[in-house]
């Protein structure tokens, strides 16, 4: 902890190449710094005002610059620890300095006003009627002698509309950023050679001598500057709408994120993914060309995903099938052994068993009509002597033509076509044909 100004720390930097830090307070002084002890090496005396800026050069070394708000910059030689050179010309405070990165000759200064100002440290420049003063380095006594009075070489008198707090060289020094209080930020180069018009712009003569030159035009920069400002206060309610906008849920790229009960963040019913399910949920079985599910494993002397008719059934499990599960059993749960002397025969489900109460859509009966399930299609084959199916009688397995079959069975009904039901259809929702 570095102690010893009297007010406010305004501005500190870094020696380039020493170990060595400089600092500028509210208390008008300037302090160099041993950072490893905390100790105060010098002060520096000259500025009347807070200091503002402090800046050593970059390349050598050997100079330091501050500015402060008694409208002047001072330039110190730590070889001598004494000012050297004083800048002036600024109308008002100035606010920040920076050092040309590789002209150690050049420094930039920038007031409160918005102006900006070009030094040649080896030109004095002095204006008309101002006497001509002598370097420190060329009097007799270089100690007592007076700092030498230098004068802006180039000046953007209007370069912002407000306050510049910042200034900074691009590092190969052909561009000069400046920042303003009137949230702009421009940059400066030099210009073209024999361009002699960038002088005469209204940065250089203001507002109204640049329209009476004819190199601005008021209505044009007054619209300009109306559309910047449509333009920030779009960017302003963008900014305002975003954040009222809800949260963004997590979910597949290029997908809308789906709840586990499968419904989207909106609360829309959503349809499955494409072999992966809802979200939260196991995916559906995949399904064969006529509507059943495709057999988990391929059975010898079939093609994958063919169904296997009852005789190829019987011939694997050595001429009979064993008993079918009992409907209503949760899927992978096998059915408990039957009790002696069953007979093949599997009783037939209790009324609601099957399927579960809890997988059956909303409005869906919860007990199976009389007569379910369905007549048996026409040629479908029997079943092996002693096996028996839940819910069909073997008088349903005859003839494919509709006869009484071999056992004296009754007359299978056919099968309603679609045409007759497409005509209940009609009747009970009152549609009439086209034709």
């Amino acid at each position: 902890m570095l102690k010893g100004h009297g007010w406010d720390a305004k501005t500190v930097d870094w020696h380039p190449t020493k170990g060595l830090l400089v600092s500028g307070s509210r208390d008008h002084q300037v302090k160099l710094w041993d950072p490893r002890t905390g100790r105060c090496l010098t002060t520096l005396h000259g500025h009347k005002n807070t200091i503002h800026k402090t800046s050593f050069e970059p390349v050598r070394g050997q100079l330091l610059a501050t500015c402060a708000k008694d409208q002047t910059a001072r330039v110190f030689d730590l070889r001598m620890m004494r000012d050297v050179l004083l800048l002036k010309g600024h109308e008002r405070d100035i606010t920040t300095l920076a050092w040309h990165p590789i002209h150690v000759s050049m420094l930039s200064t920038a007031g409160v006003d918005g102006s900006l100002y070009h030094y040649i440290l080896d030109e004095p420049n002095p204006p008309e009627g101002s006497a001509y003063t002598t370097s420190p380095y060329d009097s007799p006594d270089p100690a007592n002698a007076p700092a030498q009075s230098i004068y802006p070489a180039h000046r953007v008198q209007y370069a912002h509309e407000s306050a510049i707090w910042s200034l900074d060289w691009h590092p190969l020094g052909h561009i000069l950023a400046s920042g303003s209080n009137d949230r702009v930020t421009r940059f400066w180069t030099r210009p073209r050679p024999g361009d002699v018009e960038c002088f005469t712009d209204r940065y250089h003569l203001g507002d109204a001598a640049a329209e009476a030159n004819g190199t601005w035009n008021r209505k044009g920069g007054k619209q300009q500057a109306r559309e910047e400002e449509e333009l920030e206060q779009e960017d302003e309610a963008d900014g305002l709408v975003d954040q009222k906008m809800p949260a963004r849920h997590s979910g597949l790229p290029g997908m809308t994120a789906i709840t586990a009960d499968g419904t989207s963040v909106g609360g829309a019913q959503m349809p499955l993914l494409p072999g992966m399910g809802v979200m939260g949920l196991p995916p559906p079985p995949p399904q064969m060309a006529n509507g059943m599910p495709v057999p988990p494993l391929s059975l010898p002397g079939l093609a994958p995903g063919q169904l296997p008719d009852l005789a190829t059934l019987a011939s694997l499990f050595g001429g009979q099938l064993p008993p079918p599960p009992p409907l209503g059993l949760p899927h992978g749960q096998f059915p408990p052994p039957m009790p002696p002397g069953f007979g093949g025969a599997f009783p037939p489900p209790p009324p609601g068993a099957f399927p579960p109460p809890s997988m059956l859509p909303p409005g869906f009966p919860p007990s199976l009509p009389a007569g379910f399930p369905p007549s048996l299609p026409p040629g479908f084959p029997p079943p092996p002597p002693g096996m028996q199916i839940p819910g069909v009688s073997p008088m349903d397995f005859g003839a494919a033509d509709g006869q009484q079959n071999g056992t004296g069975g009754r007359r299978r009904m056919p099968l309603p076509s679609q045409q007759d039901s497409l005509r209940e259809e009609m009747k009970r929702s009152n549609v009439r044909s086209t034709r």
